[in-house]
């Protein structure tokens, strides 16, 4: 009789977790690389957002650069050169220059 014609016979079978372990390797890799900085940037704007005040120099999604006027709940009102405009505060993504109380 001749072996079966698989080769199965003689070699050992993986592990179960070695299987999945190349897998579980690229989710923390995405963890790392994709997920991670998101959340840091959605901190830093929560944290930009909370800290916007009247008289702060900011930059919009758009590209609009103006000077707050009054922030709201969901909302701040601009002034860009002589036009005056209410954004949503989530259009906020830079304060160029923080308005100091501090003289």
């Amino acid at each position: 009789m001749s072996p079966p014609a698989s080769g199965q016979g003689n070699q050992p079978q993986q592990p179960v977790w070695m299987t999945f372990a190349p897998m579980i390797l690229l989710i923390i890799v995405f963890y790392f690389i994709l997920i991670r900085p998101q959340q840091r940037r959605a901190k830093q704007q929560s944290q930009l957002l909370k800290n916007l005040k009247s008289g702060d120099k900011v930059v919009t999604s758009s590209g609009i650069v103006g000077l707050v006027i009054t922030v709201k709940d969901k909302t701040v009102s601009l002034r860009s050169a002589d036009a005056k405009m209410e954004v949503t505060k989530a259009s906020v993504t830079e304060i160029l220059d923080s308005s100091s109380t501090d003289l």
